[in-house]
């Protein structure tokens, strides 16, 4: 079938180097992210403390952050690879009647701040998924955790951002691009869930 008229036939190759290239930026940041193991590791015997102790993990995110949020949420309460107890955890985007109800009656800014506000204690841990540290709605959270006595810990790329200030841990992608940041995210959690998930089954570390 001929082109159509105006459009010129992509050269042959390019969408296969540019994937290419988008594997060497995700290879190239996994590799840098070995920096951010040792606070992994804290903060998966943070969240073992937290849950031995009966505690509750709160998560919560924007967008592909609200989802990273989520996924990790599955991990504690469901299992990850393991046949063991249900731990606590929520996540704070997934109730559209609260969230809209926020919204609407206070502000976008709060939607998270003032579910922290009701539920969040002293003991709890929450965690908060982030790939600029700017939005304000993620920066009122990670606050009002803080002025709730949990402990939050912040997801997060490049610098950080403005919520960095209200991080009691902070894991950072060494990125600033959305999705490699993304894809850091995904394999911290899930080393996290994987040390969280031995010790609830018993097996007592690390595999």
């Amino acid at each position: 079938m001929p082109e159509p008229a105006g459009t010129a036939a992509a050269p042959p190759g390019t969408a296969t180097e540019w994937m290419a290239g988008q594997l060497s930026e995700h290879v190239a940041a996994g590799e840098a992210a070995a920096a951010l193991l040792p606070e992994a590791r804290e903060v998966a015997e943070l969240l073992c403390r937290a849950f031995e102790r009966r505690g509750i993990l709160y998560t919560f995110g924007n967008g592909g952050s609200a989802a990273d949020a989520q996924h990790f949420t599955g991990e504690i309460i469901g299992h990850y690879k393991r046949d063991r107890r249900a731990l606590g955890a929520v996540t704070l985007s997934t109730d559209p009647t609260a969230m809209t109800c926020i919204a609407n009656d206070y502000s976008y800014d709060d939607v998270f701040a003032r579910q922290i506000a009701g539920l969040a204690r002293a003991g709890d841990v929450v965690a908060a998924f982030s790939t600029s540290g700017n939005s304000p709605n993620i920066v009122s959270g990670l606050r009002a955790a803080q002025e709730a006595g949990a402990t939050t810990v912040l997801f997060g790329g490049g610098r950080g951002g403005d919520a960095l200030e209200y991080a009691d841990h902070v894991l950072l992608s060494p990125s600033t691009v959305t999705p490699r940041i993304q894809e850091v995210h995904t394999f911290l959690l899930h080393v996290i869930s994987e040390r969280v998930d031995a010790w609830a089954a018993g097996d007592g570390g690390y595999p």
